[in-house]
């Protein structure tokens, strides 16, 4: 009967299965989720099929990136502590180091192509958002309730918008389904996961919403610190998925003037060519910004930051979710949230998406075409992102 295998073994093990993830997980997170029980329950047998539908419904139940957080909690699983961070640098490292690289790249291309391929780019990342949007209403925002939270959001969103406004509609969307949302029902599946030393669990909470406090105070003194508190604020308060990013991210970063829309958008446009989560757009924004370190180590900063709460969360809350999944008014305002979610994702299309990527008749009906491919054809987004950027940039040369 053979050994199992050291903890070093399992960790290099976890962090080469994941990077096999990161260079061929096309698709978003609903996507990845699929991929990953190919990978890990039926191929590997790391985990059971309830035991990954309860670590997939527990990623749902946080902010953050759900795909990238239950890549961390497999490899919690199965490698500790080591073993989540193996998770995450594995996944995230192709699309982050492409995405630093294309930041640095991108001046030099615009000089020699023109800047037709980033307006390409822009208007294929509209027809992408309008495709999550239709999508996230339809699960997140199909009752009577939650569609009139989701449209109240997006109107106050659009004549208020800004990182304030935008916590005050989450905080505000969590009340109400608190509320009025207290009987969507919990997920039956049963954790399958051990439970983990509880104090560790408690520092790591501790540790979440000391950052979250302490780093705005901070930020005051150093640039660097500033914007490691934008990313890692940004990661903290993402419900929804990746394309949320867009708007918490757009108000913090283009808003103050730190990097222009065009570009934040062509970025934003790029990554969904790529694979592995769409939060590794940070490291274009890092990479990209005017206003702190720039460079390889201003995308490393946002790349570290932006995905440190899902890991302190994961670490934090493992633990505790077999009680916190029964409670209904947690349900309740997951399910508020949600619904806000889909309301601030519809004010993120409209602005900046929309206004920055259609400025003629013609360019509306590209971005109508690129969503017909989407949703009737059923391209995936990355060759709809690399064809519009190589047509467009072609035509306006």
């Amino acid at each position: 009967m053979s050994e199992p295998p050291s903890r070093p073994r399992r960790t290099l093990e976890v962090f080469l299965a994941f990077l096999g993830q990161g260079l061929t997980a096309f698709g978003g997170p609903v996507a990845h989720l699929g991929y990953f029980r190919r990978a890990f329950v039926e191929r590997r047998g790391w985990l059971d099929d309830a035991a990954f539908a309860d670590l997939a419904a527990l990623c749902q139940f946080l902010p953050g990136p759900a795909s990238s957080q239950l890549g961390m909690a497999i490899g919690l699983r199965r490698a500790g502590l080591a073993g989540a961070l193996a998770a995450w640098l594995g996944f995230t490292l192709p699309a982050g180091l492409a995405m630093i690289a294309f930041a640095q790249a991108a001046p030099s291309l615009g000089a020699h192509w023109g800047g037709g391929w980033i307006h390409g780019l822009k208007i294929a990342a509209a027809a992408v958002v309008a495709q999550a949007l239709v999508a996230m209403a339809r699960t997140l925002a199909a009752r009577p309730v939650t569609a009139g939270m989701a449209i109240g959001g997006a109107a106050g969103l659009i004549l208020a918008p800004g990182p304030a406004p935008q916590v005050c509609a989450l905080l505000a969307g969590a009340a109400f389904g608190l509320a009025f949302l207290r009987t969507v029902q919990p997920s039956a599946a049963p954790d399958a996961v051990p439970p983990r030393g509880r104090r560790g669990a408690v520092l790591a909470l501790a540790l979440f919403a000391g950052l979250l406090i302490g780093l705005p105070l901070l930020a005051r003194h150093d640039p660097a610190l500033a914007l490691a508190g934008v990313f890692y604020r940004t990661g903290a308060l993402v419900f929804g998925g990746g394309h949320v990013v867009l708007p918490l991210l757009e108000s913090q970063v283009v808003g103050p003037g730190w990097l222009d829309r065009d570009t934040f958008l062509a970025g934003y446009g790029a990554v969904q060519a790529l694979p592995g989560p769409l939060f590794s757009f940070a490291g274009f924004v890092g990479a990209s910004q005017t206003f702190a370190p720039r460079g390889w180590a201003g995308g490393g900063v946002a790349l570290v930051s932006i995905f440190l709460p899902s890991l302190l969360l994961v670490l934090g809350v493992l633990p505790f979710w077999d009680r916190l999944k029964a409670r209904p008014g947690a349900r309740g305002a997951l399910a508020g949230v949600n619904a806000v979610v889909v309301g601030l994702l519809a004010a993120a299309l409209w602005d900046p998406v929309l206004t920055g990527a259609v400025r003629s008749p013609a360019d509306a009906a590209l971005a109508v075409s690129a969503f017909l491919l989407l949703t009737v054809v059923r391209l995936p987004p990355w060759a709809v992102v690399a064809g519009f950027a190589v047509a467009v940039g072609a035509f306006a040369r």
